[in-house]
């Protein structure tokens, strides 16, 4: 599942954009002004889409971080503005498309999904279904890893197999007998407590994870 950073300080059509841009499976988080997102630069999603004319900080100074920070991250450009100008100037700054305002939001979801495809396809930084970017953290499942920026999470077993159960199900509520059985396995015999002390060795290692207790059934991860 890819990460995409949406920064667009008209409410509307931000909420517009971000409706669109799920509906292609992908985990979008939205702002509406430039100090917000610039709070998260540190969190590097797969692809910025970040509009020129914000209300606090602009959308040049943002990419200059964001690419300052990480400079491989795709960034597509939206502005109302000049568009000759700002296409120039958005390029020569290291954003990798441009949209000029309007326009349907279909096509920059076209625009996105070729980027995307162009950037991770031939890449190791493929976010396919062995590596994912989920917040600030980055799972590889197939090599059972988890990064924190360049910082490698030491994980036991259980608690990795309980992360990748939680992440392939947002939003979903389990029952402290489905975690057992998810995780132990149908034949384990034995107090159901030890569904909580996982959970709470998992808060521990990984803080930003938003994973809910849920009062006399069990837990779920709440969408990020």
């Amino acid at each position: 599942m890819y990460n995409i950073y949406l920064v667009e300080d008209e409410e509307n059509l931000n909420n517009i954009l971000k409706s669109y841009l799920e509906k292609e499976g992908w985990n979008v988080k939205s702002f509406l002004n430039g100090v917000d997102a610039q709070k998260n630069i540190k969190n590097r999603p797969d692809l910025w889409i970040l509009d020129i004319m914000l209300p606090d900080i602009d959308g040049y100074q943002l990419i200059k971080e964001i690419k300052n920070d990480c400079e491989n991250i795709p960034v597509i450009f939206i502005s109302a503005r000049d568009e000759d100008l700002d296409r120039v100037i958005g390029l020569e700054m290291g954003s990798d498309d441009y949209l000029s305002k309007p326009f349907l939001p279909r096509e920059l979801v076209i625009r996105t999904k070729k980027l995307l495809n162009r950037v991770y396809k031939n890449s190791n930084k493929i976010p396919d279904n062995s590596l994912k970017s989920f917040g600030v953290y980055k799972i590889d499942e197939e090599k059972r890893m988890v990064k924190l920026y360049d910082n490698i999470i030491d994980l036991t077993s259980k608690e990795f197999d309980l992360l990748v159960l939680f992440i392939n199900n947002q939003g979903k509520a389990f029952s402290r007998e489905n975690i057992l059985d998810s995780i132990w396995g149908e034949d384990y015999f034995g107090n159901d407590r030890v569904v909580d002390d996982l959970v709470r060795r998992l808060r521990k290692k990984m803080p930003k994870l938003n994973i809910e207790t849920i009062y006399g059934f069990g837990y779920r991860m709440v969408i990020m």
